[in-house]
Formats: C-alpha cells, structure tokens, sequence
C-alpha cells in the first residue's frame, strides 16, 4: 500500500497543500502583524495627540482660572480607550495631583523625544516586565513653545501577540480542515486516475503469462492514460495475432517438414528392405529422396533467413553486381514451369552492363522469390513479365502477373511472416523478399489490381563501384 503509485501521490499532494498552507498561514501572519501593529500605533497616535491637547487645555485653564487639575480624569480615559495612560516632564498642575503615572525619562530606555514631534516607543515600565508600545506626545501650552513633557499613551504588546496568535489557531484549524478535505478529494481523484493503470497493470500480468484473450476497459477520454489503454490494447491485439500467426506457421512448418520426410522415410524403407531392387527404380528412388532433401534445406534455410534478417543479424556483401546476368538466371530457373503450364513468360529492358554495387546472392534470392509468388498466384494461360528499368541513380525490377490481385486490406498482411492465403505455402517468401530488399538498402513496392492482376516493384540503389 505504501510503496503504491496512488499512496505516493497523494502523499505528495498532501505534503505540497500542506506547505503551501503553512508558508501561506506564515505571511498572512506575517502580514497580520504589520498590519495590527500599525493599526495600534495609528490609534496610539491619535490617543496621545487629543490626550496631550486636552491636558494642555486644563493646564492653561488651571493657570488662569485656578481650576483644579483632574484627578479623577486619567483613569476614566484609560478605561475608555483601553491603554495605559504616563507622564514624564514637569508637573503641568504645580502642587496638584493630575492622575498620570509618572515616569523617569530613563525609563524610555534612552529614547529620544522630540519637543515638536510624536515619537513611537517600545518600553518596560520600572518594576514590570511587560513590554508596552506607546506614542509620545509632547504637552505644550503654545504651539511651538519648549514643551512641559510628554504624554505618554500605551498598550501592551502582549494584546498585540494576542491577537495574531488567536488569528494563527483559526489560521490552522482552517489548514487542518483544508488538508482533511483535499486529502478526501484527491484520495478520490487518484483512484480514480490510477484504476486504469492498476486494470493495465492486471492485464500485463496475463499477458506476461501467456493468456492474450484478456478484457482491456474501453478508456474513457483523452488524456495519456486513456492514449496508453488504447495502445497497450492494440499491443494486445497484435501479440495475440502474431501467436495465432506462429501457431499456423508451425502447423504449416510441420506440414512441410512431414511431407518430405515421409517420402524420404518410404523411399528409403523400400531400398533397405529390398522391396525396390531395379537399378531404375533405385535410381528414381534416390532422386525422390535428393529432390525432397533439397526441399527441406530450402525451407529451414528460409525460416533462418527470416530468423536473421528480423534480429538484424544477417551479413550483406558489397560486390560488382551485373543485373543482365542475374535476371538472366532467375528467368532461367522458371522457364521450364513456364512451358509446362503455357505461360506467356518475358522477360524486357535488360541493358547490356548495367552493374551495380551490392549482394547478388541476395538480389537473386529476392527475385527468385517474387517469381515464386507470381507463378504460385497466376494460372495456367496466364501472363508474367520480367522487367528492368534504370532511372534517378536507381533500379527497378518488376515482376507482373495476371493472378487474382491482392485486395487493399491484404496488401500490408502478405508481408507479414506466417500469412499465406495458399495453402501448400509457408508464408515466408514475401517476408524474406522485402526484409532482404531493405538490408540491401532499397525495398519492395506494390501495386495491384483485382482484374488484372499484381506488380511487385524491387527497387535498389545504384551504388558506384569500389576503388580497385
């Protein structure tokens, strides 16, 4: 479980909501506190100016009128604002007691306090050890005359703490909450995202054991997972197509190894027990047993052909070759099948030393083979050409045919190994034919018609010959 994709993913998202909501929590705190500490100082500001006025009023009033200081005055005030209220300078009422708790001008802690202007300080009042933020005032009985004192308005910072620690636990309840939900919902959206790779993970695991019959959900979408259900369902498909493809081919491989070799066992049962002793008949005997030798070397030599050329391990030479001299021979080799079943067979186009540089073992086999397939398709009456044809620094040879055509749905299929519409057939001359075509740097084309028949283009490159 926690060693799963869907655990490690929401884990990872948890870890990244869960930093991001701290480090969110950290500046709004952050901010918070700039902000209630300005607000503070605004209202100290505007506490200590009105104060400072107001006391500077009754000053001049107890001056002129003898009125009395008020005593009673301060504690009232600080009740109404909620702060602290102290004096450091002169007695503003000589000899009367005006209610403001005096303070020694050390107790500032060295601040300096303009005689003109507000001053914010931070102080520990003597005795206490709480820390308080207040605003000076300077308490003057004419505007701009050498002040009394000052009036000195203040609040603990420990409100301040107060209040952003209170905003911090609703800050982090909220997180917990938000966690809680997105871990619910992501939990959701990561079964949801990882069902279908735990559905391909299943469907692997039957593929790996052999079993390819095995049900692949339709993906629902369009997003990656949804493109690689599609394509690990055609995969599928495919394997269990090219299984079935082997099936058939061993079955057919199997069919063409048993016919030979029950001719050659019966032959050869006959001559060891005597049962064939005319020199004529032993000759014909040991021709049949030559003959279907020569059959069996030429089908596993295809299948190891094939076998190489697919693993990219088969060896191309690079030679002089001469095409009039190749096409000269693969004509050869079917010119008796020809005459035997009247068909009209041609050869065209030979140019006199047209030599290129290539494998002419192999361009041999590669025509050899396409012939193969044309007379194996064409039937008797019919027509096959030979032809060559020499044109923008390459050759083409093809071979045509009057069989059946391919239709359009085949025309990939019949290059595929093991697919064989012909019954007698393995299904292994067109596969080898294109695979040699491109290991001799070229390829086979196709074109072909239901009512006229096929062409199978070879085309090669002409190669200059090598330095002597």
């Amino acid at each position: 479980m926690l060693g799963t994709l869907r655990f490690r993913l929401t884990a990872l998202f948890l870890v990244a909501v869960l930093v991001f909501g701290l480090v969110s929590i950290g500046l709004a705190v952050r901010l918070f506190q700039d902000a209630t500490r300005q607000q503070s100082v605004d209202e100290l500001r505007r506490e200590a100016s009105g104060l400072a006025a107001l006391y500077a009023e009754s000053a001049l009033r107890s001056s002129d009128e003898g009125a009395k200081a008020p005593e009673f005055a301060a504690k009232k005030l600080e009740l109404a604002t909620g702060d602290e209220l102290y004096y450091i300078g002169a007695s503003l009422f000589p000899g009367q007691r005006f209610g403001l708790t005096r303070l020694p001008r050390s107790a500032l802690g060295g601040a300096n306090l303009d005689r003109d202007r507000q001053v914010i300080v931070e102080f520990t009042p003597p005795g206490e050890s709480r820390r308080l933020l207040a605003a000076a005032q300077p308490v003057q009985l004419v505007r701009g005359s050498e002040p009394f004192g000052w009036l000195i308005v203040a609040k603990p910072e420990t409100e301040l703490r107060e209040q952003w620690l209170s905003l911090l636990g609703r800050l982090a309840l909220a997180l917990a909450v938000g966690v809680a939900l997105a871990g619910l919902l992501f939990l959701w959206l990561s079964r949801r995202l990882t069902e279908p790779v735990r559905v391909l993970t299943r469907a692997t695991e039957e593929v790996a054991a052999g079993r390819y019959d095995v049900e692949i959900p339709e993906a629902r979408g369009t997003d990656e997972i949804a493109l690689l259900s599609e394509r690990f369902r055609g995969m599928v498909a495919k394997l269990a197509e090219a299984e079935q493809l082997k099936r058939s081919f061993l079955m057919s491989v199997s069919h063409e190894l048993r016919t030979p070799l029950t001719a050659i066992r019966g032959h050869v049962e006959a001559l060891r027990e005597g049962v064939v002793s005319e020199p004529d008949q032993v000759s014909a005997s040991l021709d049949i047993v030559a003959a279907e030798t020569d059959r069996l070397e030429r089908l596993v030599g295809d299948v190891l052909d094939l076998a190489k050329l697919q693993a990219h391990r088969f060896t191309v030479r690079h030679e002089e070759v001469d095409l009039e001299r190749v096409l000269d021979q693969a004509y050869g080799a079917f010119a008796e099948e020809a005459r035997r079943r009247e068909i009209d067979y041609r050869l065209t186009g030979v140019e006199a030393a047209l030599v290129i540089v290539s494998d002419g073992d192999r361009v041999l086999q590669v025509i050899t083979n396409l012939l193969s397939n044309a007379f194996r398709w064409t039937p008797d009456g019919g027509r096959i050409e030979l032809q060559l044809a020499r044109a923008n620094g390459r050759v083409a040879v093809d071979v045509l045919d009057t069989g059946p055509g391919v239709p359009p749905s085949q025309r990939a299929r019949i290059f595929e190994a093991f697919v064989s519409q012909d019954a007698d057939g393995t299904g292994l001359g067109l596969p080898i034919a294109r695979e040699l075509a491109v290991a001799l740097g070229g390829g086979i084309e196709l074109r072909s018609d239901v009512a006229t028949g096929s062409r199978f283009r070879l085309v090669l490159p002409v190669l200059p010959a090598p330095v002597s």
